[in-house]
């Protein structure tokens, strides 16, 4: 009898999760109901899932409104009808159009609308709902002669009073208004809730046909669906033996590139492999994934695949990774099992600079004649803890201050709110986690065989292309699996360096010869030293500490540390075992002999994802099935807490029978545990080191090119300042912005560097476009007055560049050039290019020249100042700007030389790391500059951090004993100081 039930996927309106609302009708033991969420369809499949698993009848449908007001409810009969809602929801949704009075003429849907005053003419599967609120009304109403054409309409959106608190305090976050304002007619009806099938009886009293008629709808629409089916766009060629047969030739193809002599070794596990593909029903989903590295290649657009995808040999033939497993011995079953229902996990990174171009193929070339088949995987942004504190407070009027003040003391002991602080609180619980709306899954994309509105609407974000409305956890419980188009700067990194170093030197780079990459000394040098500064995941204070520990120069020692470093490993403590292996051959045999058996090539440690599996396979008997099981467990991505339960106790009850020491089963137990959900699989480890290979061999051979392209690409683990600070260090010329040299971007020059007008963070655009075309089309500027004469600019702009220095070609102090932009500019107003009266002198006064008074000298620290301001950092050394120029301490390479010893030394900061101990207490780690650029290194344990914080970006005075560790230099520190600065006013 419910034909409008709302879950909490009528964001800001409903209140009760999915299950919630099962469990809600399981309790009045309703046979049936239709889930008819406010203009989504989020919540379809999950309560499909949970009615079925209840013994409900599920009916699926869309509560069609324009904002709160209800046009009709559209039920779908099957799944056609499911299609055709979906369509029309989604028209509205992208087009922003209202919903009309009618509905279109459904041929596989009911629809019900609301009571209207006046009759309206009705097709065949159109009805009118009669809320039990309406009875008296519909007595005198023209509709109560058409009972054969009225259902129920009792809408279940609340379980309870604190529910619909819950519920207005939604809407009011919705219309952004404050509780007492809230108007009737925008929420709910406090008895929206279910009701057993007597009280349903008892509150329509002689009306007991809207009961029967309502069941009768609910029994008419009959949705079947099969979960298990893979729904991904096949036949891509017209056939399955098609696409099978094209993709078997594609793989041998590849594989006489990849391994010129094929050995038999490498056709076994082509065949192998493709054999299995087939059998899931994958051909698809790598032939995709071939085309759009394909697109990408002819496109000239450089992409790295990862994901458990890189365990393939077919992936690896056919380009979309460029991971050789066969190399590393990537264990198969990880990537492509048996008992694996979901496809593999290929997530192609390329530049972001590129990714639009990529995902506006793919919906190019698989929506087919006017029906969608593509649409961007959706997510859902819930309330959290900060936000919903917030949106509460100004939902019951609070000012800021108190709205923050309560944020920071609600979980205090011993905090008392007042009566709106406990209403935030209670409700903020209740709020916590649910979805508050839609939004873009940061790289998924889902490619339907069937159109995509079979599955879900969509909805059109600015992003430009259809959204689904279901997540991924959706999307592989009905399967429908998504491609991961990502994008990351480190292929920016490599797409513009390579284009530098060409129009630099003229020298093309192919980056593609990775294997010659992993034998070059320079870069086995740089592995060694930690000398990584903006090279691919290689470069944090972390990494670089890491391979200078290891002494790491082999591509498998850097696969390796790209998985140790993540969270899980270091939490463990197995990071630091894994060192100790690494260096000292006699600590290997410390390790367990079944774990070094079965990973020799870590020393018995588990560093990979691969390794759970294998673990848990060989150490503890579980079938690589159930293997698979814990591993997704631990990550989060179990489906079923109960099975994952299950196999941890068989883990347990095997290594008895296997004769595994107690104290050591749960010792594995807990590495396992510890780590699982954070390691990589070795693949993904791999991929990310071939990527690092490819960085570090620009920055190794063409470091001035590669650090431009680092810079030009605004991304990277520091700030800007410090890539310049490794141009300079690796002896490029920096030149501040340049009123006839720079460009939008930073551009090189043999060694001479020129900082982009992008950098000027006053500056405004405009006036960087106006700048660049008039220099393009007539030439260079001769001087400040030629440049006023030909570009409209303000004095505040104008200032700006003068005091960055772009005008000193003139050969005039920065001061004069102040002064003369004041004097041209309260003189005279801009004058336009095409003026040529200015071109050879500039300005004329007439008989009056502007004459120059005497001005104070450049000071070096005032020049810096200016610097700082408006490009954010410093230029020239900021040690100038230390005030008390006595204290200068040792330097940074003469730390070798202290061991053990405390010492003193002036640091310009460059990031801290903030971390905790076992017992929750704050550590940093710091990284400094010396006076010479060289770089420090520094440990603050919780003492020293309580006692001698960071005070932000400054030069510090740090005093701490040196300490080594497996050859890496640092200072544990008893005393952070930050120095005083330079003030012109004090001199």
């Amino acid at each position: 009898m419910f034909l409008n039930c709302h879950s909490h996927f009528s964001f800001k309106y409903g209140t009760m999760s999915v299950e919630a609302l099962i469990a809600e009708a399981k309790g009045k033991k309703l046979d049936a109901l239709a889930l008819t969420d406010i203009n989504c369809t989020a919540g379809i499949f999950p309560f499909i899932r949970a009615a079925q698993k209840s013994g409900i009848h599920p009916v699926i449908g869309i509560d069609f409104r324009n904002s709160t007001q209800q046009k009709y409810i559209g039920l779908a009969r099957n799944q056609e009808g499911l299609y055709e809602l979906n369509r029309h929801l989604s028209d509205h949704l992208v087009h922003k159009k209202e919903f009309t009075s009618k509905a279109p003429a459904f041929e596989n849907s009911f629809v019900i609308y609301p009571l209207p005053e006046k009759l309206i003419p009705l097709r065949e599967n159109e009805f009118v709902g009669v809320h039990p609120g309406q009875l008296n009304r519909l007595i005198s109403s023209p509709w109560f002669r058409k009972k054969e054409k009225l259902v129920l309409l009792q809408p279940a959106t609340f379980s309870s009073k604190v529910q619909f608190s819950a519920h207005r305090l939604l809407r009011s976050i919705d219309l952004n208004t404050l509780l007492s304002k809230l108007p009737k007619e925008a929420q709910g009806d406090a008895t929206d809730q279910f009701y057993s099938y007597a009280d349903l009886v008892s509150r329509c009293e002689s009306h007991s046909y809207l009961l029967v008629n309502a069941q009768k709808l609910l029994e008419q629409c009959q949705f079947s669906f099969y979960f298990q089916a893979v729904k991904n766009r096949r036949d891509i060629l017209g056939s399955d033996w098609e696409d099978f047969d094209f993709l078997r030739q594609e793989a041998f193809k590849g594989a006489l590139r990849r391994y010129p002599n094929l050995q038999p070794e490498v056709s076994t596990r082509i065949e192998k492999e493709l054999e299995l593909i087939q059998q899931k029903g994958f051909v698809s989903y790598f032939l995709i994934n071939y085309d759009i590295v394909t697109f990408a290649q002819q496109r000239n657009f450089y992409h790295v695949g990862r994901g458990s995808g890189a365990n393939s040999i077919v992936a690896y033939c056919l380009g979309i990774t460029d991971v050789d497993p066969i190399e590393l011995d990537l264990y198969f079953e990880r990537f492509i099992n048996l008992y694996r229902e979901n496809p593999p996990d290929f997530d192609i990174d390329f530049s972001w600079t590129d990714r639009d171009e990529v995902t506006d193929y793919i919906f190019q070339k698989y929506n087919r004649d006017k029906v969608e088949h593509v649409a961007l995987l959706g997510s859902y942004s819930t309330f959290q803890y900060n936000s919903v504190f917030r949106e509460l407070g100004k939902v019951f009027g609070l000012p800021k201050s108190d709205i923050e003040s309560l944020i920071h003391f609600a979980n205090k002991e011993g905090y008392e709110p007042d009566q709106f602080g406990k209403l935030i609180i209670k409700y903020s619980q209740v709020l916590h986690d649910m979805p508050s709306h839609l939004t873009i899954h940061a790289c998924g994309i889902l490619i339907a065989h069937k159109p995509i509105h079979y599955y879900t609407a969509t909805d059109m974000p600015p992003k430009g292309f259809p959204l689904a409305h279901i997540d991924m956890h959706i999307a592989e419980d009905i399967g429908l699996h998504k491609f991961d188009i990502l994008s990351q700067r480190g292929l920016g990194h490599i797409k513009s360096a390579i284009e530098t170093i060409y129009q630099n030197q003229g020298v093309k780079v192919d980056i593609r010869e990775v294997d010659k990459f992993k034998k070059d000394p320079k870069i086995k040098e740089m592995l060694r030293t930690g000398h990584t500064i903006g090279a691919f995941y290689v470069e944090s204070p972390a990494m670089r500490m890491l391979l200078a520990k290891m002494k790491a120069d082999e591509y498998l020692e850097l696969v390796a540390a790209s998985s140790i470093i993540r969270p899980g490993v270091a939490r463990s403590g197995m990071m630091r075992e894994y060192i100790l292996r690494h260096v000292d051959e006699e600590r290997r045999k410390t390790a367990h002999p079944v774990l070094a058996e079965i990973m020799p090539e870590t020393y018995g440690i588990m560093v990979y994802q691969e390794d759970v599996i294998k673990v848990a396979h060989y150490f503890a008997g579980l079938s690589l099935g159930e293997a698979d099981v814990l591993r997704r467990g631990m990550s989060g991505k179990s489906r079923s807490k109960d099975e994952f339960q299950r196999i941890r106790e068989k883990f347990f009850s095997n290594c008895k029978e296997m004769g595994r020491e107690d104290k050591v089963a749960a010792e594995v137990w807990y590495q396992i545990e510890s780590f699982a959900g954070y390691s990589f699989a070795k693949g993904h480890s791999a991929s990310f080191a071939v990527e690092s290979y490819q960085s570090m061999y620009l920055k190794a051979h063409f470091p001035l090119e590669f650090m431009v392209g680092v810079v030009n690409n605004f991304g990277g683990f520091y700030h800007t300042e410090f890539y310049i600070h490794e141009l300079r260090m690796n002896g490029a010329d920096i030149q501040a912005p340049h009123i006839n040299e720079s460009e939008y971007l930073t551009r090189i020059t043999g060694k001479t560097v020129y900082l982009g007008l992008i950098h000027m963070k006053f500056l405004e655009k405009t006036t960087v476009e106006k700048l660049l075309l008039e220099r393009r089309e007539n030439g260079a500027f001769l001087g400040l007055a030629d440049f006023v004469a030909r570009v409209a600019v303000s004095l505040e702009q104008l200032l700006i560049l003068i005091r960055i220095t772009c005008f000193r070609f003139t050969g005039k102090t920065k001061q004069e050039l102040l002064w003369e932009a004041h004097f041209i500019l309260n003189k005279k107003k801009a004058i336009p290019a095409t003026n040529e009266l200015f071109r050879s002198g500039g300005l004329s006064f007439g008989n009056r020249q502007p004459e120059i008074p005497l001005l104070e000298a450049v000071d070096i620290r005032q020049e810096i100042l200016d610097q700082i301001d408006i490009l954010e950092f410093p230029l020239d050394s900021p040690f100038h700007l230390v005030k008390d120029q006595s204290i200068q301490g040792i330097k940074a390479k003469d730390l070798q030389s202290h061991l053990g010893k405390t010492v003193m030394i002036l640091g310009y900061l460059v990031t801290v790391k903030y971390t905790r101990t076992v017992k929750g207490e704050v550590m940093n780690f710091g990284t400094f500059l010396d006076r010479d650029g060289d770089w420090i290194d520094t440990v603050h344990f919780p003492p020293i951090v309580k006692k001698h914080p960071f005070k932000g970006r400054a030069i510090y005075r740090i005093e701490g004993k040196v300490t080594e560790e497996f050859g890496f230099y640092s200072i544990e520190v008893n005393l952070l100081e930050r120095m005083a600065y330079w003030n012109a006013g004090e001199d």
